[in-house]
């Protein structure tokens, strides 16, 4: 989605004005989009104007907009950390004109893709059984957005296999003459539709008791156990297979049959 892609763009541009500027931020957020942070920041945008602020300016800001979860224990966090940074004190009037424009085009955008997130959830339940999609614990409406925009008509792929190559993670083997090396995925396919899933891979890993449970699996199993990245491909693989089924055949998410398809070994 061109929005979403706007949006990672901005984000990049104002984590490099912090590395620049307010190193230490990180310290506080890590997540550079993170609502209490740049409340304070288009108010106070360099370390020393919020050192001016002050606890109770900063916590004043988020008590005015109501925001939840932050109060005076983040705003003497975020302060010490502004009275403590190592960041550039050049051209700050510069530095500020330039944070502000960023803050600007990045509420924009999110606003944005907030509004066609909304149309697309409208014309997205269009497609039939996506709400199935949905059920499975870790799996967003952007991530089915995603999926369904790069593949399309589902009914058009035979097996699983075929979406598995389209997204670039068709497994082939290293080989010349007699040379056989480990077998890899192809990465040639649509780049998009491979992070979506890949972000899926995560987020399900994170979410979904399942999905936790075969990425443990995969990673510490005896024989041949993946490393991390590895194995959340391996989940992407999985995610396909059961976003194919369901979307061809209507059929509900079971985590117990899931969980039914991993071979581990019988003991003796």
């Amino acid at each position: 989605m061109l929005a979403q892609s706007e949006i990672t763009r901005l984000k990049n541009r104002i984590a490099r004005w912090f590395s620049i500027y307010f190193p230490n931020y990180k310290d506080v957020y890590g997540n550079v989009g993170a609502v209490s942070g740049l409340m304070v920041l288009k108010v106070a945008p360099l370390p020393e104007d919020i050192v001016k602020l002050g606890v109770d300016g900063v916590n004043r800001i988020w008590r005015d907009a109501k925001v939840r979860g932050v109060g005076l224990k983040r705003a003497k966090t975020l302060v010490t950390a502004a009275e403590h940074s190592i960041g550039s004190r050049e051209a700050q009037e510069a530095a500020r004109v330039e944070l502000k424009i960023l803050l600007a085009d990045y509420e924009m955008q999110t606003a944005r893709e907030a509004e066609l997130m909304a149309l697309i959830e409208e014309k997205i339940t269009e497609v039939p059984y996506v709400d199935k999609l949905l059920e499975i614990r870790g799996v967003g409406l952007k991530t089915v957005v995603g999926f369904v925009a790069e593949v399309g008509d589902i009914t058009r792929f035979d097996d699983p296999k075929q979406l598995q190559k389209l997204a670039g993670y068709a497994i082939v083997k290293n080989e010349s003459g007699k040379h056989k090396g480990e077998s890899h995925i192809s990465y040639r396919g649509r780049k998009r539709l491979r992070y979506v899933l890949y972000e899926a891979a995560v987020s399900v890993v994170s979410h979904s008791p399942e999905f936790r449970s075969i990425h443990q699996y995969y990673t510490t199993r005896e024989k041949n156990p993946l490393k991390k990245m590895q194995s959340m491909i391996a989940v992407a693989c999985k995610l396909i297979r059961v976003f194919y089924l369901i979307l061809q055949t209507g059929t509900t998410y079971d985590a117990a049959k899931l969980m039914g398809d991993i071979r581990r070994p019988v003991a003796a």
